[in-house]
């Protein structure tokens, strides 16, 4: 006879859980929703969120780079009445808090109590990751709580074995997709753990390979887009092996990956992939600590980012807070109490209190690049207002016909803070899929990381009008940047295809 469910003495069946423990996951969530909507609050707009803006003005089933989700939100986050942060990154927030919630369920779906759901939720909301990336509107800030919503969906299934909740982790990737394109990494990984340390019945679930299914179908109108347009985001992979040097290349992925865990975090992950490899308790759910080894293995090898496998991270830590509380020896258990309380302290002090005046000026581009979310909030209003001088200044027979910056976030800041500026164009990123100069734009405005040479590839001659800098914001994007004005050497149309670069 065809076995259909895995023995007992195998894969033990975790009993039911226990109740919510809301009055430990209340505190942490109000804890998060302060800390994150202080955050959203500070400072000004990021360069992703403009070029989100820009994007939104040009919707579409794809872009070169990323999914429509988050170009419909800063569209509609844009239109809002007055010039409120807040309300501009409210998405952020509030998905930040239903991973907080989530969180807690996942210690909870382990058969953890009150401190192991409150341990689990803590560790998110004091997380640096989160910390930073809910404080924007961000492409990680929405992925990430996709990635925990769909790991408790699996984890749940492995509890109850109720085939719907497989169907709803496909859903919940089809959404995901629409944001970011890294969630199939996760799946392959957990699909290749589950054969090897169970549960192999996942896979003879059709509820999975239906979910699997609704996924590629809500991603056709994407993929025909990316097939028209030569596959850019393939050619997103190598761009970002190049700028990882800046974030600490892989002989620093892992340290930085557990310094975005937090100081609650950390000690939880690391327990936790112990605990999964070796409780009895969380034997049924083991698959999930080799999934995340990995998963981390993929994306070190593949130049990815740190926070990569960041949607991960809180499954790993619920196991560890599980297991925490299991500890036989209670008074050890303790330690959990100062802790939390230091991670809290910290949430605190990392919070962007320092006045902008105060800011400190970025002493080279690496370390502007590892505290990105910062520098890359400034100096955006000054560039443009350089650009306009700079048009200003001229004489009307030399007056540029468009702009050609050399990043999107500096075409996305002149679109968005520009009045009664040329057209803005941009051969970077999803930028050089927006648009391009018309043939009869001859002159142009260029601007462009003042190392750059003259006249480039795109001017057949170019002189620079005035060099941009400021006492902080990202080097070679909003600051240490030349204005020039530049003759095409080609006509656009000839030249754009070999320009755009992701």
């Amino acid at each position: 006879m065809t076995e259909t469910t895995p023995a007992p003495s195998v894969h033990p069946t975790p009993t039911s859980p226990p109740p919510v423990a809301w009055v430990a996951i209340v505190p942490v969530v109000v804890l998060g929703a302060i800390a994150a909507t202080f955050g959203a609050s500070k400072y000004h707009l990021f360069g992703d969120e403009l070029y989100f803006i820009a994007a939104g003005q040009h919707l579409s089933v794809s872009y070169a780079d990323q999914g429509p989700i988050l170009p419909l939100l800063a569209l509609l986050g844009n239109a809002m009445p007055g010039d409120s942060l807040v309300l501009f990154r409210l998405p952020s927030v509030l998905i930040t808090l239903v991973g907080i919630l989530l969180s807690a369920l996942l210690a909870r779906e382990f058969g953890g109590g009150r401190l192991a759901q409150g341990l689990s939720a803590g560790a998110y909301a004091t997380s640096t990751f989160l910390l930073l990336q809910s404080s924007l509107l961000a492409t990680n800030a929405i992925d990430t709580p996709l990635w925990v919503a769909v790991t408790w969906l699996v984890v749940r299934w492995v509890r109850t074995r109720q085939d719907w909740l497989l169907f709803a982790a496909g859903v919940v990737t089809a959404i995901d997709m629409q944001v970011k394109w890294l969630i199939p990494v996760f799946w392959v990984c957990v699909i290749a753990a589950s054969l090897i340390w169970g549960p192999r019945e996942l896979l003879r679930r059709p509820a999975l390979w239906a979910g699997g299914a609704f996924t590629v179908i809500t991603m056709i109108p994407a993929l025909i887009w990316q097939a028209r347009h030569g596959w850019p985001y393939l050619q997103l992979t190598s761009q970002v092996a190049e700028e990882s040097q800046y974030t600490g290349g892989r002989l620093l992925f892992v340290p930085i990956m557990l310094l975005l865990a937090g100081i609650l975090g950390t000690p939880l992950l690391v327990y936790g992939l112990y605990a999964l490899f070796r409780s009895p308790d969380l034997r049924p759910f083991r698959f999930l600590a080799p999934a995340f080894v990995l998963l981390v293995v993929v994306f070190i090898l593949t130049a990815g980012r740190p926070y990569y496998p960041g949607g991960m991270l809180p499954v790993i830590i619920a196991a560890g807070a599980v297991a925490f509380e299991r500890i036989r020896w209670p008074r050890f258990r303790w330690i959990a109490a100062p802790l939390s309380a230091f991670a809290v302290v910290f949430v605190v002090v990392s919070l962007p209190f320092t006045p902008e005046s105060k800011i400190a000026e970025p002493k080279s581009v690496m370390e502007a690049g590892m505290q990105i979310s910062v520098y890359g909030q400034f100096g955006w209003p000054e560039l443009t207002r350089a650009v306009e001088d700079s048009i200003t200044a001229l004489p009307e027979s030399e007056r540029p016909q468009a702009i050609v910056t050399n990043s999107y976030w500096q075409s996305a800041a002149l679109q968005y803070y520009g009045k009664g500026l040329p057209p803005v164009y941009s051969p970077s990123r999803g930028y050089g899929y927006l648009g391009q100069p018309d043939d009869s734009a001859t002159t142009v405005l260029w601007v462009v990381d003042s190392d750059a040479e003259q006249p480039g590839d795109m001017c057949e001659t170019s002189r620079t009008l005035r060099s941009v800098h400021h006492r902080i914001g990202m080097p070679t994007a909003s600051t240490g940047v030349d204005i020039r004005l530049c003759h095409a050497r080609a006509p656009w149309s000839q030249l754009w295809p070999d320009l755009r670069r992701m």
